[in-house]
């Protein structure tokens, strides 16, 4: 009879270890997404801002080449010109530009806990 009340111990202190193990794998999960999360949204509010400064810098140097040139129009067209160059060379390269770097970032996001434990 002992062994069997030793035995439903055993069972029970099992099931208690494996639900532990499973909420600390939610709870590992849940802090690197919102990690991550968080990580992106930081950098879309950064990436907003300076678009928008970006804006505004344009238009100020359109409108001061415009000036230079006697036509407004021309300065426009030339800021224009220049991004839609910048555009190209960035759909060129965007492999190396974006893509790795965003991956990068995410996964070293996801697993610095981990490299943290290991060094």
């Amino acid at each position: 009879m002992e062994e069997f009340i030793k035995f439903e111990n055993l069972i029970d202190h099992t099931r208690e270890y494996v639900n532990t193990r499973v909420h600390e794998a939610k709870l590992t999960v849940a802090k690197k997404a919102s990690g991550a999360a968080a990580q992106i949204i930081a950098g879309a509010v950064v990436g907003i801002i300076f678009l928008i400064s970006l804006l505004f810098a344009s238009a100020a140097a359109a409108y001061r080449l415009g000036m230079e040139w006697g036509r407004l129009w021309l300065g426009l067209l030339a800021v224009a010109a220049f991004y839609l160059l910048l555009g190209l060379l960035v759909w060129a390269a965007r492999e190396r530009l974006i893509r790795i770097p965003i991956m990068n970032s995410l996964i070293h996001q996801l697993f610095k806990n981990e490299q943290d434990e290991e060094d």
